[in-house]
């Protein structure tokens, strides 16, 4: 197998692996060990570089399955998460969903809603910019919810939101790699029921995930029989539920995949950009000179000046390598049957990690990597990196949201810097830039600063803007 810590009897290098953010202890072993690292959390290759990634996790059709997941997957979820699950009938019913709801052309159907969102967004920073974190989680949350369940959200309060947030919260907690012992001896499940203590949590998270699913496909339908539902991926699936073969609940958890996994991975984006500019304002200042020139300040960045905002779209995928939102590449892989790669066995069931946190610092593709440069990805000719689709994963377990996340981030982040001078908090002090979350998905920590109108003309376009917005999105209320 390929190199790695030596693990102790029995446990093997679970003991070695911070329960805070081991993906930093994955890019130490993979500098010290190579490209591929094996740990024995069960077999647990991981990856350290993109070129391996490649090779293995977008080429090779034996690494498109998904490892056994005890807790989150069995027990949390009774194996409804598409996320999690291997490949097989169930997975494929999973991502035809997916794939019908958030395809390239799909989602670009969707931009009318993320505009108009993106105004009430722009308009909310004006007002009160101290609040600058709810009302982007706002945005990404209504979002998510008006392309699936037809509906939008006016705050993040609202029940469904934090209902919602608490079950991902709970499903990130126990999905960490090596918090449980169950996930490397699975005949712990062997024992009496009584005496699995790991069971009992995560069964009455289950029960409380089903009731609020169930409620959000149920609200669909009696939208849909009375005539006051707008076109969605919940009203368009649950009319073909039958011929795609799917059970209500199973309808449920696949409705709930963007509202689940959509929210925090944009939102953490957006955080992460902010923070960067406060660090690399001189970015920020040539963005804004692309924007100004193309744009102006009479109107508003649209979709439609994307292919002209080239800084615009290099500074995104730059804040994606920067710190990536999923440092340990998102749901990890599995691999099917035996393999060899650079004279090194990876044997069949092995799980296998794709470590972004690693991948996106390693200096062979991405030179001087602490540096923030969007000019990188103007430069780079590696045709792997056009468009720069390696922060939502590989292969076939590519990310399904992935173009309804790009067009949310282009919208946002090309406003923001249009209307804005993102500045320090006003005793000037500096957020620190490595202080981020823990848990699956991970995003910078709270942090004071200031949004201050770039022009006069800007303040009015923004608030000329959000009136009709706010007519525009009625249809969604």
């Amino acid at each position: 197998m390929p190199p790695g810590p030596k693990g102790l009897p029995w446990i093997g290098n679970r003991s070695q692996l911070p329960a805070s953010k081991p993906w930093r202890k994955f890019t130490e072993w993979n500098k010290q060990y190579g490209s591929v690292a094996s740990l024995f959390l069960g077999r647990t290759p991981v990856i350290g570089s993109a070129q391996a990634a490649w090779d293995l996790l977008d080429a090779r059709q034996i690494y498109q399955s998904r490892p056994r997941f005890v807790v989150a997957g069995e027990i949390l979820s009774d194996n409804m998460r598409g996320l999690m699950l291997p490949g097989g009938p169930a997975w494929r019913r999973w991502r035809r969903v997916l794939h019908a709801g958030f395809h390239s052309q799909k989602s670009d159907t969707y931009r009318e809603v993320q505009s108009l969102e993106s105004k009430i967004l722009m308009y909310q920073l004006l007002h009160v910019p101290t609040a600058y974190e709810r009302h982007i989680k706002r945005f990404s949350a209504s979002v998510v919810v008006s392309v699936t369940y037809g509906k939008r959200i006016d705050s993040i309060d609202e029940w469904i939101v934090q209902e919602n947030q608490a079950s991902m919260n709970y499903l990130m907690s126990v999905n960490i790699p090596g918090k449980y012992l169950v996930e490397s001896w699975p005949w712990l499940l062997k024992l009496p029921r009584s005496l699995q203590w790991f069971r009992r949590e995560p069964e009455r998270q289950r029960q409380r995930d089903i009731e609020f699913l169930e409620f959000l496909l149920n609200d669909v339908k009696a939208r849909v029989a009375d005539g006051t539902c707008p076109p969605c991926l919940g009203s368009d699936t649950y009319a073909t539920m039958d011929k795609i073969g799917l059970s209500e609940l199973e309808l449920a958890y696949a409705l709930s995949t963007p509202f689940g996994a959509g929210i925090d991975t944009t939102s953490g984006v957006i955080f992460t950009f902010i923070l960067a500019m406060l660090h690399f304002p001189h970015v920020m200042r040539k963005a804004q000179a692309e924007i100004d020139s193309i744009v102006g300040f009479d109107r508003m960045p649209e979709f439609e000046d994307k292919e002209r905002l080239r800084y615009v779209c290099a500074l995104i995928d730059e804040t994606h390598r920067w710190r990536p939102v999923t440092p340990l590449g998102g749901t990890p892989h599995a691999v099917t049957a035996d393999d060899e790669y650079h004279g090194m066995f990876i044997p069949k069931g092995s799980t296998v990690f794709a470590n972004f946190h690693g991948i996106m610092q390693n200096s062979d593709i991405f030179s001087s990597p602490d540096a923030f440069s969007p000019e990188r990805f103007l430069e780079n000719t590696d045709p792997r990196l056009q468009p720069f689709t390696l922060p939502f994963g590989f292969g076939r377990r590519i990310c399904p949201g992935m173009h309804l996340a790009g067009n949310s981030l282009f919208i946002v982040v090309a406003r923001i810097l249009w209307a804005f001078e993102i500045l320090p908090a006003e005793d000037g002090v500096l957020p620190d830039p490595d202080a981020f979350t823990d848990g699956f998905n991970s995003w910078p920590m709270s942090f004071e600063c200031q949004f201050v109108p770039r022009s006069h003309k800007v303040k009015e376009c923004i608030e000329r803007e959000h009136e009709t917005a706010n007519e525009a999105l009625g249809k969604w209320r």
